[in-house]
C-alpha cells in the first residue's frame, strides 16, 4: 500500500496561504476571500473554506460578517529549527495517511522543522521495548512523536534526554507530553444508546496494549459503564486475542460459537473494516444481526450505506498542540503539558434494536 495522501484542494490552499503569512505575504489583517481568489487564480469557496480551516487552527480571527480577518502568527515562529521524528504506530495500517497527521506534518514543515516518519512502526518493532530503546537510540533527532504508544513505551521516552511527545496512546500518568481525544463520555452516550436498544452482551475490541500489563483508563471506564447498567462484566466484555489477523478471527469466532454478542465496539478503523467482512462472511450484519461501532472517526463512514456508528472529534486542536509543542521544546521549554480533546458519538445507521431470535453462525 502507497504511504502517499494527496492533500484535497482546500488543504492545498491552506497550506500555501499559511506558508504566505508565515513568510510574512500580509500582515495584520487577512484579504477578503474574494481578493485572494483573483490574486491566487482559484475558487472563491476553496479559498474560504482554507480561510475558515486556519480559523480553526488560531492563525485567524473572524472579525464579523464583511470584516477582514485578523492574522494572528504564534509569537515563535522564529524557534530554531529541530529535526523531529514521528514513531508511528503502524505504517501497514494507514497510520501515516491519518488526515491529521498529514497536517501536522506539512505545518511542522512549514514552520521550519525537519519532520518525517520513522523508517520502522512499533508494530514493526513487536511493541517490544527493548527493541524500541535499541531502535530509537540509533536514530538521529532532536525529539519523538508517538503515536498510540504503550505506557511502559511511553515512560522509556518520557526518561530520556530528548523531548518526547505522545499522540494518542496510554500517556495518562507519565510526565510525557501529548494529546489525543477523551473518548469516555462519548462511549458512554453509545452504551446507554445501546442499553436503551435492549443490548445486554455488549463487547469491545481493543488492541492489546489497551488490556495489558493492566487496563487502559477508557477500558476501565467502559467495564464501569456496563455495571451502572446492571451488566455483568468479565473478560466476555474485553477479550484476549493474539495481536494479528488471525488472532482477530479466532476471537470473532470464539465470542459468536456460543452467547453471541448483540452489539460490538470496535477500536480503530483497520479493526472495524476486518471485523465487518469476517462477520459478513458469515452472513452476520449491521443492524440487522448485531450493532457495530467504531470508536474512531474516518472520512469514508459518510459514504456508507448505512452510515457507520462512530466516535468522532475534530482534529485541529491536537494538530496546532503538536506544532506548539515542537516550537516550545525548539525553544529549550521542558513541555511535558498533555490535554485531551473533546470527543462525541455519532449514531449512524450501523445500530439498531437487539435481534431477539438470536444469531445463527
Amino acid at each position: 500500500m502507497s504511504e502517499i495522501r494527496f492533500l484535497s484542494k482546500i488543504e492545498q490552499m491552506a497550506a500555501h496561504l499559511r506558508k504566505e503569512m508565515v513568510r510574512g505575504r500580509w500582515e495584520g489583517l487577512m484579504p477578503g476571500r474574494l481578493e485572494l481568489a483573483t490574486q491566487l487564480g482559484v475558487n472563491s469557496k476553496t479559498v474560504e473554506d482554507a480561510l475558515r480551516q486556519l480559523e480553526r487552527e488560531g492563525l485567524l480571527v473572524p472579525q464579523g460578517v464583511g470584516r477582514r480577518r485578523l492574522i494572528v502568527l504564534p509569537k515563535d515562529l522564529n524557534a530554531p529549527a529541530m529535526r523531529v521524528k514521528i514513531l508511528s504506530y503502524d505504517k501497514d495500517k494507514g497510520d501515516r495517511q491519518l488526515h491529521f497527521m498529514v497536517d501536522a506534518l506539512h505545518r511542522l514543515l512549514s514552520m521550519g522543522h525537519s519532520a518525517g516518519y520513522a523508517s520502522k512502526s512499533l508494530k514493526d518493532l513487536g511493541m517490544d521495548l527493548s527493541r524500541v530503546r535499541r531502535y530509537a537510540q540509533k536514530q538521529e533527532t532532536d525529539a519523538w512523536m508517538i503515536i498510540a504508544g504503550s505506557k511502559e513505551i511511553l515512560d522509556w521516552f518520557a526518561r530520556q534526554a530528548k523531548p518526547a511527545f505522545a499522540i494518542a496512546g496510554r500517556r495518562r500518568g507519565v510526565p510525557i507530553a501529548g494529546i489525543g481525544p477523551d473518548k469516555t463520555v462519548a462511549r458512554r452516550a453509545a452504551v446507554s444508546r445501546l442499553v436503551a436498544l435492549g443490548h445486554r452482551r455488549i463487547v469491545t475490541i481493543v488492541r492489546e496494549e489497551r488490556r495489558k500489563p493492566t487496563l487502559g483508563f477508557p477500558e476501565r471506564a467502559f467495564l464501569q459503564d456496563l455495571e451502572a447498567h446492571g451488566i455483568k462484566t468479565s473478560r466476555y466484555n474485553l477479550p484476549d486475542w493474539n495481536d494479528d489477523a488471525e488472532g482477530l478471527h479466532r476471537c470473532l469466532d470464539s465470542l459468536f460459537q456460543h452467547t453471541a454478542p448483540t452489539a460490538l465496539l470496535i477500536d480503530e478503523m483497520a479493526l472495524f473494516v476486518a471485523t465487518q467482512q469476517h462477520l459478513a462472511q458469515h452472513g452476520i450484519l449491521a443492524p440487522r444481526d448485531l450493532s457495530l461501532i467504531c470508536l474512531d472517526p474516518h472520512p469514508v463512514f459518510s459514504w456508507c450505506q448505512p452510515t457507520v456508528a462512530h466516535i468522532n472529534w475534530d482534529y485541529a486542536p491536537i494538530v496546532h498542540r503538536m506544532v506548539n509543542w515542537a516550537n516550545n521544546v525548539a525553544r529549550g521549554e521542558d513541555d511535558r503539558r498533555q490535554s485531551f480533546t473533546r470527543a462525541e458519538f455519532v449514531e449512524g445507521g450501523t445500530i439498531g434494536p437487539v435481534r431477539r431470535e438470536g444469531i445463527k453462525t
